[in-house]
């Protein structure tokens, strides 16, 4: 799993009681999820739709067959989350036939606040078209926790618990999509073993495609 010269990829270490506070997510994580979701990335396209489409989409996605996700929770608050899928065209699809009337009054709503995110929510079609990897369905999408929770090792953990659903689920590989530029999920993608598969140019940034080869990895064990 490590090439010439870089440090062998060892057992993630695992702490019993944050494996405890991880779940799947469920459709009254949704807005919690969503207004994490917003505080971290609140300048990508979904975020500047507004919190009431976050919302929306999340209630939608946990309802789909296609997606996979986990929550992070202490005293019953949601913290953190990670959002998957087992295959993002074809759940896009899904949410986009079965949730148009629900998604579209609160697209509608985001587009009326920020009418110029119209230009660049038209550019979305061409994702799936341009980010490479194909051949690999599996994919995570969306990550993010409380600022107080960085350093504890609590985004090591539930991605770890996505990419064990995933192995368990069939599948071989994962693939990650992030911006050229941000040095530190590079690294983090890196650290597990992602290889870099693909760049790309997408909503005017420069964007590179990770896939990483589950089967055999010494930190994925598939769930029974």
């Amino acid at each position: 799993m490590s090439a010439p010269g870089v440090s062998p990829i060892k057992p993630f270490p695992l702490d019993p009681e944050v494996l405890r506070a991880i779940r799947p997510m469920q459709f009254r994580d949704a807005r919690a999820v969503a207004e994490l979701h917003h505080a971290a990335m609140g300048n990508s396209l979904w975020s500047k739709l507004g919190l009431p489409f976050l919302q929306a989409l999340y209630q939608a996605l946990v309802d789909s067959p296609w997606f996979v996700g986990f929550v992070y929770a202490e005293d019953h608050q949601v913290r953190g989350f990670i959002a998957g899928s087992l295959d993002t065209s074809a759940m896009y699809q899904d949410i986009a036939k079965r949730r148009y009337m629900f998604l579209g009054p609160a697209a509608a709503w985001g587009l009326l606040r920020k009418p110029a995110v119209a230009r660049t929510l038209l550019q979305t079609y061409r994702y799936f078209g341009v980010s490479g990897a194909e051949a690999v369905p599996a994919e995570s999408l969306f990550c993010s926790f409380a600022p107080e929770l960085r350093g504890k090792r609590v985004s090591g953990h539930i991605n770890k618990v996505l990419f064990d659903e995933l192995a368990a689920r069939g599948h071989k590989q994962v693939k990650i999509t992030t911006e050229l530029d941000n040095e530190g999920a590079n690294r983090q993608l890196q650290s597990w073993g992602f290889r870099d598969s693909h760049r790309f140019r997408f909503y005017d940034k420069d964007m590179v495609t990770y896939v990483l080869d589950l089967l055999g990895h010494p930190r994925v064990e598939p769930l029974s």
